[in-house]
């Protein structure tokens, strides 16, 4: 058991996954700061968020760059309300401060690595696309295809395949405008960076595969399945992005160190992840299933555990679970390599809204190391 994240970081480490096991526990938050501080002593340059990698693209520039106000930032820059969340807001001020006095190349980066989409909706495709348009020059009407922006975002348009306009013709068209547009990105690459800037070549790069996501996203929403099986392919859908994403990102900080992954241990594990609760019983393979296969060891992977939280209503663990026999270990928190952990039962006093995955054999199974917060 340790506090130090160093006695867990494979030389060779790209990716460092720290997961939580709910959104809701504000002391996983802290917790990943107080690593992210250390890793920032061996290398690490940039972490990626489970936000929104567009909006993401405003914190990016306050912490590098000075541009805009905390306020600004915690407000526009992420998605899921996460902006609200007061660790979130505490790493965004200490990676400014951190960058101050800094040159550009050795700056703390800011990523996000999710789209703007929930379970129960997703926004329309048609500002991401208008983005990359306009970048590029081009006249096209966007807008005429994609339509009211709300028939996209409604909980309807993802929920009932009849409501959704992901199969329609128009969406058809957008989708072959959008690959069109990549197209007309990639060869004029040489030309548009010379006169705007790689920082903004890169930032339409990151609007079209965005807007590219979500056509894809609404395209599955109208395929009529029943609901275990509608949700597991919009969650693979969705985390496939988050995987593309975290590769693109991870290609762009290659040569400046490694990058710190922070997100929900579902997002992050290499085994399959699974969600099941009175209404809902279904599994997916997270974005963390897709980079394991491709980093394989430069992939590692620390998920969170917690024993009580007075945050989210969680009470003792009963006895023979995972999370009980790490509480009788642990004073405040602590990493623990997972072949330390012996096997138990997945603890069943949990509900719904405290949004807590506890931890199981098949969690156990994808990840390198657990870390436990006593609560």
């Amino acid at each position: 058991m340790s506090h130090d994240i160093r006695a867990f970081l494979p030389a060779d480490c790209d990716l460092l996954g720290i997961g939580e096991p709910t959104h809701q526990e504000p002391g996983f938050g802290r917790i990943r700061n107080e690593l992210f501080a250390q890793l920032t002593e061996l290398g690490f340059r940039s972490v990626a968020m489970e936000t929104d990698r567009v909006a993401a693209l405003v914190v990016d520039e306050f912490v590098r760059d000075g541009v805009g106000t905390l306020d600004t930032v915690m407000s526009e820059g992420f998605s899921h309300e996460f902006g609200a969340l007061e660790p979130n807001r505490e790493l965004v001020s200490w990676m400014h401060e951190y960058n101050m006095d800094r040159p550009p190349a050795d700056r703390l980066a800011f990523h996000g690595f999710d789209a703007a989409m929930e379970t129960m909706s997703a926004p329309s495709p048609r500002a991401y696309l208008e983005h990359a348009r306009d970048y590029l020059g081009l006249d096209l009407d966007i807008a005429s295809l994609a339509g009211d922006d709300e028939q996209w975002s409604r909980v309807e348009a993802v929920m009932d395949p009849a409501m959704s306009p992901g199969a329609t013709a128009e969406a058809d068209q957008l989708r072959v405008l959008a690959d069109d547009l990549l197209l007309a990105l990639y060869t004029r690459a040489p030309e548009l960076i010379a006169i705007t800037s790689r920082a903004r070549w890169l930032a339409a790069k990151a609007h079209l595969t965005a807007g590219l996501g979500l056509l894809r996203y609404h395209k599955q929403c109208a395929q009529p399945l029943e609901l275990n099986a509608r949700i597991a392919k919009l969650s693979n859908c969705r985390d496939a992005l988050m995987a593309q994403n975290l590769l693109e990102l991870r290609q762009l900080e290659s040569g400046r160190g490694p990058t710190l992954v922070s997100a929900h241990n579902s997002h992050l594990q290499r085994s399959p992840s699974a969600w099941r609760d009175d209404n809902i019983d279904f599994g997916w393979l997270g974005a963390g299933a897709t980079i394991g296969a491709l980093l394989g060891q430069r992939y590692t992977v620390v998920a969170g555990s917690l024993g009580c939280s007075a945050a989210i209503g969680l009470a003792e663990p009963p006895p023979h679970t995972y999370e009980a026999s790490l509480q009788d270990r642990v004073t405040d928190w602590a990493l623990i390599p997972t072949d330390e952990v012996a096997p138990a039962e997945k603890r069943t006093d949990t509900n719904p809204r405290q949004g807590y995955f506890p931890l199981d054999k098949t969690i156990l199974d994808g990840i390198d190391v657990v870390l436990h917060l006593r609560g």
